[in-house]
């Protein structure tokens, strides 16, 4: 694979320079980019897909849902629908993508609505909802026809962007200059136990503007698992071989968490935002015991007729105390307001 990249490397030059332009054009006013009278939140990447953002949304939307009137609008990645559609708690994943899915169903006072194109999706989302206080927009960085007014960037701290190249020689969806879009950038999935010394090289290394600010967060695992219908401590799989089925970009943490349990488990991956097939479902549906991520989950639970089936929910949490980020989004809604 490294060869075969090494080989695109001209591609990538090319890439480079279409969205270089691109980026420039939008910068100069050549091609507009539409602003909103209420708080627009971008949580975003350079890197495709693995940085943790639905975790990253899920924080702030409990970061606000108590004093504002949220809603989240994602493209709905690996949806067989186009346009604007409403996400329920009763979607299926297969029209709506996982991700919103996984939001509706988890955070029922919260608007979920999924669009491809972003300006008609908050359009849509306006008309219905007049009263909205605030839009998270999952996965929309690159969408320049909407102006976020508070842009977040993720990055993952084994695969920062700084050391990546533009597709399709590498997983960069556009130039690293892109970054300056941002006002806070997060290296995410860092080690629990990441020092102040090794933080520092990280934030030596992103070289932020005097604008931006750099945090850092870890992935937190529950102690239970769910399904829809029941709950298990996490301890119920030191007594049993299970089986982890991902089909999540990066499944790397989620597997060294496990081994680091000392757990045995046999780990079935594809890729990310898979859609199983029938086949798949039934050789899935002949294991004993099955163990998934939750964005999985709300694509495994409508098809499969088990009790077996369970995910380990995950939250984001920040290193340091997420005081100061948390005061910078509040302080940007409350311009509005």
């Amino acid at each position: 694979m490294k060869q075969l990249r090494k080989i695109l490397f001209p591609f990538a030059g090319c890439y480079y320079i279409i969205t270089l332009l691109l980026n420039k054009a939008y910068d100069r006013g050549y091609f507009s980019s539409k602003e909103y009278q209420l708080p627009v939140i971008c949580v975003g990447n350079l890197n495709t897909g693995g940085t943790g953002k639905s975790p990253m949304t899920e924080y702030l939307i409990r970061l606000l849902r108590d004093s504002y009137k949220v809603a989240t609008l994602s493209r709905g990645y690996g949806r067989k629908t186009k346009g604007y559609l409403q996400v329920s708690s009763d979607s299926l994943a297969k029209n709506v993508g996982d991700e919103p899915l996984q939001f509706a169903k988890k955070f029922k006072n919260v608007n979920v609505s999924v669009c491809e194109d972003r300006q008609l999706g908050i359009s849509k989302l306006l008309e219905t909802n007049p009263l909205l206080d605030v839009i998270l927009l999952d996965d929309a960085y690159q969408h320049r026809k909407v102006k976020a007014g508070f842009q977040i960037i993720l990055t993952a701290y084994h695969d920062l962007y700084t050391d990546d190249f533009l597709l399709p020689a590498g997983n960069l969806r556009e130039p690293r200059i892109g970054v300056r879009r941002a006002q806070v950038i997060i290296v995410t999935k860092c080690p629990s136990h990441i020092s102040k010394n090794e933080r520092d090289a990280v934030v030596e290394k992103i070289a932020p503007l005097a604008y931006q600010k750099v945090y850092f967060t870890t992935i937190n695992y529950s102690d239970v698992l769910m399904s829809d219908k029941t709950e298990l401590p996490i301890s119920v799989l030191k007594t049993k071989k299970f089986t982890l089925v991902t089909g999540i970009a990066n499944p790397t943490p989620l597997v060294n968490y496990l081994k680091d349990l000392g757990l045995d488990f046999e780990h079935k991956a594809f890729g990310d935002h898979h859609n199983f097939a029938l086949s798949e479902i039934k050789t899935l549906a002949s294991h004993d015991f099955i163990l998934t991520t939750e964005k999985d989950y709300v694509r495994l639970s409508p098809m499969m007729v088990t009790e077996n089936l369970f995910y380990l929910p995950i939250k984001a949490s920040f290193i340091e105390d997420e005081t100061l980020f948390n005061d910078q989004v509040l302080g940007f809604v409350k311009e509005f307001n």
